[in-house]
Formats: C-alpha cells, structure tokens, sequence
C-alpha cells in the first residue's frame, strides 16, 4: 500500500523525477521523461507494481528528513538500537544519463539497512528478464523491451519477483548504489562517478536558487517552491509540466483522478509570470521558443496542452495494469481535456508574454507575429462558449473567468502597440476589448446581489473570479469584487480553505466531490493582502504554508478533516500561487501592475 501523499519527497534531474516516502521506499519513477511509462509504480497500487525500499533492518528505526540545502538531493537521517545513518537520495542533473543515486552514509555505531527492488516497465505491465553481469562491482541487468535498467553497488539476490540485499556501513563509512535508465539496444553505460555527479549536481542547484531575488515574508517558502517550480520544467525542451504524478485521488476512493505530467500553457505561463517576479529572464526566452515549436502552424489548431517537447497526442486511456493510489480508479495516461475549448488560454499567454517585454526581454522576429496570430485566433472564436478554467466535462458554457481572458489577450494586444511602439489592428482590438467588457459587465456579474458571476447561466460564484483583479480587469477594493468575495465566503469557503466551484450544481458532469483547492486559496491571500485585510491575508497564508510536508511540497488539494494532501504531487500552480500570495503580502507588484 502506498504512503500517505504528504509523505513523498520529490527527486528530480530536471527531465524525470521520482518520489520517496518517508519509510525509504522510492514509489514512483518515469524514464527517460516526466510522461514516460514507470519503472516504479507502487504510489498507484502496491510493492508488486514496482518500488526500490531501502530502510533500517531494525524495525524500530526511527527518521528525519531534509534536502541538501537549496538542492533536491534528499538526506534521511536513520536512529537504530545500534547506530545513525544517512541515505543520500539524488537525481544527478547529467543530462547524457539517467541515474538515480542512493548513498548510504555511516555516521555512528554500525547500522544493517534492508533493500528491496522491485522493477516494473511500462506502468507494471511488463516484467523485466534480470540477470548478474560480471563487473568489479555487484551489477545487475533488467530488460524488457525498450526498457534496460543497470542496478551498480549492492549485492541483489532473485526472491519471488523481486531482488533482496543487505547494505551494511559502519562510522564513516559509505555505500553507493546507482540505478541507471538506458534504451535496452543500447550499450551498457559507464559507471558514474558519484562524488562528482552529487557535487555537481548541488552545485547546479545552489547557483539556480543563488539567483532567486526575493524579500519579504515566508522567504523559505517561496526559495522551496520556485525551486519545486524549476523542479518541474524539463531542461532541454523548457516545457513545464503540472505536476510529477498522474491519477493521485482528488477524493479518496474516487475517479476524479488525471494525469497532470504534461505542459499546459495556462500552468507554464503562470510560472512563467511567477519566475520572472523573481530574476529569471533566461527562463522567460526558453519558454517563449518552447511555446513557438509547441503552437507552430495554423492558430486555429492551438491546445490547451502538450506533451514536454511539444507533442499534441495526448489521448486519454485507462491502464488496468494499476488499481490507482489506495484503490482510486482509474488510472489514467494521457489527458482528455487536450481536445477541449478552453477560451481562457490565449489570454493567459498574451499576459506573460506580456510580462517578458516589461522586464525587458527584447521580441524577436518571431515572438510579436506569433502573439499577433493567437490573438487573431481568440477573436475568431470569441463568440464561442468553452469549458473554463477548470476543464468541465459537461457543456460548453459562457464562463466569466474565460471571458474576462479574451479581453486581457485584447487589452495586451492594445498595449503592445500603443506603449511598445508594435504593429498590429489597434483601433479594431481597442473596439472588441471595450464591447466585451460591456458585455461581461452585463450578463456576467449580478447586480442585485452584487457579485461577479461562474458563467452567464447562473448566480453562483467560481474561485476563478479572483483572477480577475490580477489581469487589471478590476480593481482588489472595487465594490464588485467585494461583493463576489463575500458571497464567495459564504458558499465557498469551507473550513476556511476554498473550493473551486459546487460540484454538487450540473457544471462539471462528473461523480463525486473534491477537497478544497490550495491555488484558489493562495488567490484569496492575494486578494486579501491587495485589498486591504491584511491581518485575514497573514492568517490564511500561515495556515496554508502548514500544510506543506516536512520538505516544503504542496500537493493539488487538501483534506481538511484527514489533515492530509490530496490530488497530484507536487502542484506547480500550488507552488506558483504560494509565490504570488507571498509577494502580495510583501507588497510587491502583482501582473496587473503592468497595467498602470
């Protein structure tokens, strides 16, 4: 069975990533990508669908854990009856290999550490032929179709589907075990050097988050998500993906359960927004060329997301060889709402990129004809009702939150040309963005009850709603966007944290409820902090960053009544959203400052 979500830490080499529970167990793995086929899966089932535990044989150990510094080199210190140990858990960030390094250190007494090995390629459907390979070295070989895996360091024997060993270190003493990922037709790779590959990786790392500039309150927290941001984003495509994990439950037991390690250009131009807040230009140019591969062709093709290097065929399935985490099925690869409407999008683009030629990254010759077409694309479908921000798969409808989008990509295209000197449709831009406006100040805020409304059909309210003073289209203490709040806290706030919308209503035509958002609750601390509660912004955003495990990572929701983190793991828009929140209470300058 697997732990509990809050109990992973997560690993990452900036092109794959891979989680470890607090008892030592490494539950999940993809290689060569975040969106690989797993090598280890027992996060989505159980040992049988593959895992890599290495614990204390004394059932009575005991441990704490933290990353190296600024790094995602995990150390858990052991405490057994007879002695302490590390284990030095590390992704190396060589991008000519995949590697994953467990380093047992021996820090006093003697301490025997159990180790099990389980591998399972592609999602546990195919068991690998292993075998010994003469080496100086304990080695094993496992293939199975594309797949090789080459285990250096300890000696395994063959138990029942998995491999077993003892690891044994004394006081300054120090054992080294490598799983390296290869294409099976490929050559078997060197050993690696592992004292180099970790110093170089805690060098990469230290000097990354050496450059973040940040001041303010909850200073830890926003180093550790940025850096679980750049965690997230693939270093040789730019593509960031939502989160590392696919078919974590929203509700326990339930089918709400998506495969989030793709790139949505909502997600990516968020973090795009929150990096360059804080120093990262260089990042904002890799993205944009990510984004002109990703969208190059006919902007009528566009979608709401792609694969990490770009690809468009992301077709949902449900794989039966894994029950799902505790029992929630499906397990889903691929994601369906990749063929979905989703109006919101472009505007979403057109707002970082935005953001870029503020904090002065130069438009190249590709970059402004690029923003001009998908701007042409949001007008030619401007009419169209979609499925919003949260992906609904029931009816297309008319949301508030979608429509206050294209009037942003509208505004930003207005913009570009009268306060960056761009060429472009000016008057005709100018003329559709203040009609629209007309248009949602109509049918998309209630004006006897005085809130801003989900969509055009109904009075309830959308947490997206707090969005909308973050793109300029009101002001946080406009009375409107007062009155959504208050209405917002009567019906959607639950044990103080927010939901995204009911689910109860027709909206989404899904089963099932979820657990309270942390992004939309990261948005109420903005919205809050910008509007002048300050001591209700503090107090939310100390609750929130409590949630956060022992190692700083925030899940998609959280359950309140459990006191558990629930959906996939870790969330690049929690992370992102914690940064925004934090920089509000700071006072700093939020992506409608653009505007002024």
């Amino acid at each position: 069975m697997p732990a509990p979500i809050e109990d992973y830490a997560l690993l990452s080499s900036c092109r794959t990533a891979a989680l470890v529970s607090r008892d030592g167990r490494i539950d999940w793995m993809c290689a060569p990508r975040f969106d690989s086929p797993s090598i280890f899966a027992a996060l989505l089932g159980d040992e049988d669908h593959g895992c890599w535990g290495l614990r204390p044989a004394d059932p009575g150990a005991t441990s704490t854990r933290r990353y190296d510094g600024d790094t995602f080199t995990l150390i858990t210190r052991w405490e057994t009856a007879d002695g302490v140990a590390e284990v030095h858990d590390c992704m190396p960030t060589d991008g000519e290999r995949t590697d994953l390094v467990r380093r047992v250190v021996g820090i006093r007494g003697t301490v025997v550490f159990d180790q099990e090995l389980r591998i399972r390629f592609d999602y546990a459907r195919s068991m690998p032929w292993v075998r010994r390979v003469d080496a100086p070295e304990p080695t094993l070989l496992a293939v199975a179709g594309p797949d090789a895996l080459v285990v250096r360091g300890a000696r395994l024997t063959s138990d029942d589907h998995a491999h077993i060993g003892t690891v044994v270190v004394g006081e300054g003493e120090r054992v080294d075990v490598v799983l390296t990922w290869f294409p099976s037709h490929q050559q078997l790779p060197p050993r690696l050097d592992v004292g180099v590959a970790l110093e170089t990786t805690r060098v990469w790392w230290q000097e990354w988050a050496d450059r973040i500039e940040h001041t303010g309150p909850h200073h830890a927290e926003v180093v550790r998500s940025l850096l679980v941001l750049r965690a997230l984003t693939h270093e040789d495509t730019g593509g960031v993906i939502a989160a590392a994990t696919t078919s974590l439950p929203e509700t326990f037991g339930g089918s709400r359960n998506w495969d989030y390690r793709y790139v949505w250009l909502r997600d990516t131009a968020l973090t795009l927004e929150a990096l360059l807040a804080h120093g990262f230009l260089r990042t904002a140019q890799r993205w944009r060329s990510w984004l002109l591969r990703a969208v190059a062709g006919d902007p009528a093709d566009v979608q709401i997301m792609y694969g990490i290097g770009g690809e468009r065929d992301l077709a949902e399935r449900v794989m039966d060889s894994l029950p799902g985490y505790d029992g929630a099925a499906p397990v889903r690869v691929g994601n369906g709402a990749v063929s979905q409407f989703q109006a919101d999008v472009i505007g979403e683009v057109l707002v970082a990129l935005e953001a870029t030629r503020a904090a002065g990254v130069e438009e190249d010759a590709f970059s402004w004809p690029l923003q001009r077409a998908l701007l042409t694309q949001a007008i030619a479908s401007m009419d169209r009702p979609d499925r919003g921000i949260w992906e609904i798969r029931a009816q297309d409808r008319m949301f508030t939150h979608s429509r206050v989008m294209i009037w942003a990509a509208l505004d930003r295209g207005v913009r570009a040309v009268r306060e960056y000197g761009l060429a472009g449709d000016v008057d005709s831009w100018e003329r559709l963005r203040d009609e629209l406006r007309a248009e949602i100040e109509e049918h998309g805020f209630d004006a006897e009850r005085n809130h801003f409304v989900q969509h055009y059909d109904t009075t309830a309210v959308d947490a997206s709603l707090l969005l909308l003073p973050q793109v300029g289209f009101c002001d946080y203490d406009d009375p409107r966007m007062l009155g959504t709040v208050a209405e917002l806290e009567r019906t959607l706030v639950r044990d103080g944290l927010v939901l995204r919308y009911l689910t109860e209503t027709d909206v989404d035509g899904l089963a099932g409820d979820e657990h309270p958002f942390l992004a939309c609750s990261f948005w109420l601390v903005e919205q809050y902090a910008r509007s002048g509660r300050h001591d209700d912004a503090a107090a939310l955003m100390n609750r929130l960053c409590s949630f956060a495990n022992d190692v700083g990572m925030l899940a998609e929701e959280y359950d309140v009544h459990a006191g558990r983190h629930a959906g996939n793991t870790p969330q690049a828009l929690s992370h992102l959203a914690l940064v925004r929140a934090a920089d509000a209470l700071a006072g700093h300058s939020g992506r409608a400052a653009l505007r002024d």
